[in-house]
C-alpha cells in the first residue's frame, strides 16, 4: 500500500527508539568482498546480536535464498528467518524508517507505516560502497509488503543511520553526511530540512558538523557519533586524547550541542562516551576478503569504532564490545547509568561488524509497536 500524502500531513511521526517495539529487523551478511572468510565471522556476530535482542523483543532476520538454511541453523528458533534478496545486510540504511500515527481513531489504535527512502549505496556509482544496489533498493518495500503496512516512498537519498530523533519533534544529523553532494546534490540544507519535517513529523533539526573519524563508508552517519538517550539528553562519542583526530570532531560537535535547544525549548544534557583506543584492520583480516565490486578494504586502515552504535530494545541495550577491556567496561557503566531501567548487553566480537563498515545500530531496524 502506498500513500501520496506525506506522513506528517497524515499525522505520522517517527517515534524515539526507546518507545515500545513490536520487533527488530535484521539482514544476514554474506558478500565476500565486505565480510572476511565468506562472512563466517560476521554471521557469528550477527547471530549473537540477534539472539541478544530476541531476549527483549521479537526479531526477524532476512537472508538470501542461498543463505536461508545457514541462517536458520545459526539462529535460535524464537527468531523468524525470512527469505529476501539483498546486496548487503545493513538494514538500518536499506530498511524502512517506521513512523506511527497517534491521532485518535475509532478503534483507538496507533497505526504503523514506513518510509521507503531512495538508496544509492552511500554515495552513488563513483563514491558508493558497491556498484550494484538494486536489491537493496527493494528491501524497504518488501518489508512493508510482508507486514501489509502503508508505504511512503521518497525520492530523496537518505539512510536510517544518518538520523536520530527524540520522538518529541527533534532530529539530530550531520552536515558531513546529509549535505554531502554524493547524496542529494540538487537539494539545499533548507530543502532537506523541509523534507525531514514532512516525513519524520519533526519540528527542529540539530546539525552537527561531523560524524566519527574514519567513518568514510557512510560519510559520517550520526548513529556512530551521537544519539538521543531520552528527551533532552544526548550521548556523544568522545576522546580525551588531543592528538587523536577524533578529538577536534568531538569538541566541535560538543560545542554545537551545548548551545542547542530541542523542539521543546530544552537545553541538552550531554553524556560523553569515550571511544575505544584506535583499532586497525590487520593484514590477516584484509587478506580474508575477496575482490568483487565492493569498496576495497586495506590493512592498516583505522576502524570507525564507537560505543554510540548500540541498539535500544524493549527493556534492553545491545551494544558493541571491541576487546578493549578498560573502555568496554567503561562503556557498560556509562550505558547502564544512562538507561537504569534497561539491561545492558555487550556483544563481544563487534570488531567484525566494524571491519565491514558499521556496527550494531547499523545492522538493526526497530519496528514500533501499534499501541492500543
Amino acid at each position: 500500500m502506498e500513500n501520496k500524502a506525506s506522513p506528517a500531513e497524515r499525522g505520522y511521526h517517527m517515534p524515539a527508539e526507546w518507545e515500545n517495539h513490536s520487533q527488530c529487523w535484521m539482514g544476514w551478511p554474506e558478500r565476500p568482498d565486505n565480510w572476511r572468510e565468506d562472512a563466517v565471522h560476521g554471521q557469528c556476530v550477527f547471530a549473537k546480536v540477534a539472539s541478544a535482542i530476541s531476549k527483549f523483543e521479537s526479531v526477524t532476520v532476512c537472508a538470501r535464498a542461498s543463505q536461508w538454511a545457514n541462517a536458520r541453523d545459526q539462529l535460535p528458533q524464537n527468531i523468524r528467518v525470512l527469505e529476501m534478496s539483498m546486496n548487503d545486510a545493513w538494514f538500518r540504511d536499506i530498511g524502512p524508517t517506521f513512523v506511527v500515527c497517534d491521532r485518535p481513531l475509532e478503534n483507538k489504535t496507533q497505526i504503523v507505516a514506513g518510509i521507503d527512502w531512495n538508496f544509492n549505496s552511500w554515495g552513488g556509482a563513483i563514491e558508493g560502497c558497491y556498484a550494484d544496489w538494486d536489491l537493496d533498493s527493494l528491501v524497504a518495500r518488501k518489508i512493508l509488503e510482508v507486514e501489509r503496512l502503508i508505504r511512503f516512498p521518497h525520492s530523496m537519498v537518505l539512510e536510517g543511520g544518518s538520523i536520530h530523533v527524540d520522538g518529541e519533534g527533534t532530529c539530530i544529523t550531520t552536515e558531513e553526511c546529509l549535505l554531502n553532494p554524493n547524496r542529494n546534490p540538487d537539494l539545499t540544507r533548507e530543502d532537506i530540512e523541509h523534507q525531514l519535517k514532512l516525513y519524520l513529523g519533526i519540528k527542529k533539526i540539530i546539525w552537527l558538523p561531523w560524524g566519527l573519524y574514519g567513518d568514510d563508508d557512510t560519510n559520517g552517519h550520526v548513529d556512530n557519533m551521537c544519539c538521543f538517550v531520552k528527551p533532552g539528553v544526548v550521548m556523544l562519542a568522545w576522546t580525551d586524547d588531543e592528538h587523536d583526530p577524533q578529538y577536534e570532531r568531538s569538541v566541535e560537535d560538543y560545542s554545537i550541542l551545548s548551545k542547542a535547544t530541542d523542539a521543546q525549548g530544552r537545553m541538552l544534557q550531554i553524556i560523553k562516551l569515550c571511544i575505544p583506543r584506535p583499532l586497525f584492520m590487520t593484514e590477516e583480516e584484509a587478506a580474508g576478503l575477496k575482490a568483487l565490486d565492493g569498496k576495497q578494504r586495506i590493512s592498516g586502515t583505522r576502524l570507525a569504532t564507537s560505543y554510540i552504535n548500540f541498539y535500544i530494545a524493549n527493556k534492553g541495550i545491545v551494544a558493541p564490545a571491541f576487546g578493549d577491556e578498560e573502555r568496554d567496561k567503561e562503556a557498560f557503566c556509562v550505558l547502564s547509568e544512562a538507561f537504569p531501567d534497561r539491561e545492558v548487553v555487550m556483544i563481544p566480537g563487534a570488531r567484525e561488524i566494524a571491519l565491514a563498515g558499521g556496527n550494531i545500530h547499523c545492522i538493526t531496524q526497530q519496528h514500533p509497536a501499534g499501541l492500543v
